[in-house]
């Protein structure tokens, strides 16, 4: 078991209003900055869908729309399960009928296998999980069918094709209707290929049908074995041959969601292999990318510094390290990063740490959520209110430069604050969420394991909505429990459920306390003898699958699919 990996502190609730911050000697209004979150939310959503929806994106400078990553209304699935999470039952309700109807995954359209996955698998999967906690009425044998499951597995097989190379690592780019395109690039980063388990191994576990955990597992395992003799990865590589293209090593753009997926995956599955890899991984970053609490970039064969430069991507970091229990590091790197966001009110994309400023052409922010993520869960874990600092200061910032009548536009430079016309869909998907988490201490993303669901399915009963829940690097969160559900029970499992039964029976008549475990012993809840009710428990639980975050956000380097590669290694260039 992995109970050592978990987050500390994670299901400690804030039953205040407030919190004193020493930097300013004045009280931080939770509730207000909560409220204020929530009308940014809706600020953007609304001129979403009044300018740009059926579009991916919202263009705020010019109140229209614009496809982005393959026609998918894609901010409508991204924000999906914000909405659940702002409390917004009846329109989550509604645009679950809106994607059944509009959305469609028979186009003739090339779309990046790991935006996809991250943005749209891992956006229908949660909000699959959340349906009947949003009131939606689920068909008989839910979480193990519903329509959403099925729109998220039709999108994944799309996927399955990119995977068909001779290392199992995948191709960058696929076509939805015939799959890889001859003369495709085999050059993909880091981060789009190990960034699959928790979707991929989701929606196995839901499905039955193990080809999409395999794939992943896959992948996984290719990118270890092609590790650096000083234990290091690089930013590209080619998946047909397993060389690597670029050979900058480091826990940023191209690689960041590797690492995170493995210690998300070993929380998610239990799974003690894809831990020991990162804390292997983990141990060689700290010998030798990490500098006073920053991390550079370093060659992967050599360890010497090739960009002594902090990238707005990396800053997933600190809440990645509170996900291991490592929190005065991660604190520490936090304030680093902190330091930079009060420097220009936001994190640029590169920022030359010797130098103290931005890098050319690189003096951007798209709104990212990186920052605030780890905000979050360092907040849970320590309750420092410097953290709602930072989300105060975020609220404010935004506000006061990105905020224009359509919406929330990426600041193209935040040296002189000039605007661009783009509103990404992970600020809907990630920014305000975190933002929103971080001032709601009672939301329900936070539960303790004091409440749950009992679910019945085609399988026996079922855990649900204890806490926990694991968020991909789209900040979707996923329910662990769920991955227990839908899976045959041994004979033994049977015995017990014929066991419980008979002390169900015994409690009612004579209101005994009893214990029981799930999925044979491997993190079930215990329930309480006070409630009696067949449908839903409260009680004292405790939930050995806690889980995180996301993570970020765009983990490969936003650009077009057809933006170059540099030599020496130096992949991180304008869109072409």
């Amino acid at each position: 078991m992995l109970r050592s990996f978990h987050p500390l502190g994670w299901f400690w609730l804030l039953h205040v209003a407030g919190q004193f911050s020493p930097a300013t000697g004045k009280e931080i209004d939770v509730a207000r900055y909560r409220e204020r979150v929530k009308s940014m939310f809706y600020h953007a959503y609304d001129n979403y869908l009044n300018n740009a929806f059926p579009y991916d994106e919202l263009r705020p400078l010019t109140c229209d729309g614009q496809d982005t990553w393959g026609s998918f209304s894609l901010t409508l699935i991204d924000a999906l399960d914000t909405l659940l999470i702002l409390g917004n039952v009846s329109e989550f309700q509604r645009v679950v009928g809106v994607l059944q109807e509009d959305v469609n995954f028979d186009i003739d359209v090339n779309v990046s296998v790991f935006e996809t996955n991250i943005r749209v698998v891992g956006g229908l999967l949660s909000a699959h999980l959340l349906s009947k906690k949003a009131g939606v009425e689920v068909e008989v044998g839910w979480p193990c069918s519903g329509p959403l499951l099925r729109m998220a597995e039709d999108a994944a097989r799309k996927l399955l094709p990119a995977f068909q190379t001779p290392t199992g690592m995948p191709y960058g780019t696929v076509n939805l209707l015939h799959g890889v395109n001859p003369g495709e690039t085999p050059v993909t980063c880091t981060a789009g290929i190990g960034t699959f388990i928790v979707e991929f191994a989701t929606l196995s576990h839901l499905t039955g049908d193990s080809v999409f955990e395999d794939v992943a597992r896959k992948a996984l395992k290719t990118l270890w074995k092609n590790r650096s003799d000083i234990g290091l990865v690089g930013n590209h590589v080619d998946v047909v041959t397993a060389k690597w293209v670029a050979q900058d090593a480091g826990i940023g753009a191209g690689v960041d969601s590797y690492f995170e997926y493995l210690v998300k995956g070993a929380i998610l599955l239990q799974d003690e292999d894809l831990m020991s890899m990162f804390l292997d991984y983990n141990n060689a970053l700290k010998n030798y990318t990490k500098f006073d609490d920053w991390y550079l970039w370093v060659q992967m064969y050599k360890g010497t510094v090739s960009m002594p430069v902090f990238q707005s991507l990396e800053a997933y970091w600190p809440g990645l390290q509170s996900l291991i229990g490592d929190i005065d590091s991660a604190m520490r790197t936090f304030l680093n990063y902190y330091t930079v966001w009060k420097q220009f009110g936001g994190l640029p994309e590169f920022y030359n740490i010797p130098q103290g400023y931005t890098v050319e052409k690189r003096e951007g922010y798209p709104l990212r959520p990186e920052l605030i993520e780890s905000a979050m869960y360092l907040y849970r874990a320590t309750q420092d209110p410097t953290l709602l600092e930072l989300g105060r200061d975020v609220v404010e910032s935004i506000e006061k430069i990105s905020k224009v009548d359509c919406g929330f536009a990426t600041i193209k430079d935040l040296r002189d604050h000039r605007l661009d016309n783009r509103m990404e869909s992970f600020f809907l998907a990630e920014t305000v969420k975190y933002l929103y988490l971080l001032f709601d201490p009672d939301n329900f993303i936070h539960n303790n394991g004091s409440s749950f669901d009992v679910v019945l399915t085609p399988y026996g009963e079922c855990i649900l909505g204890a806490g926990g829940f694991i968020f991909n690097t789209e900040a979707h969160p996923i329910d662990p429990a769920a991955l227990h559900c839908c899976r045959r029970q041994k004979e033994e499992q049977w015995e017990v459920d014929n066991l419980i039964r008979e002390l169900y029976t015994l409690k009612r008549s004579k209101k005994i306390t009893f214990t029981r475990t799930l999925n044979n012993g491997e993190g079930g809840p215990q329930k309480d003898s006070a409630d009696t009710s067949s449908e839903s428990c409260k009680g004292q639980t405790r939930s050995t699958l806690k889980g995180k975050r996301k993570i970020p956000l765009l983990s490969c380097p936003s650009q077009s699919f057809n933006s170059k590669l540099a030599v020496l290694g130096q992949v991180f260039l304008d869109n072409t």
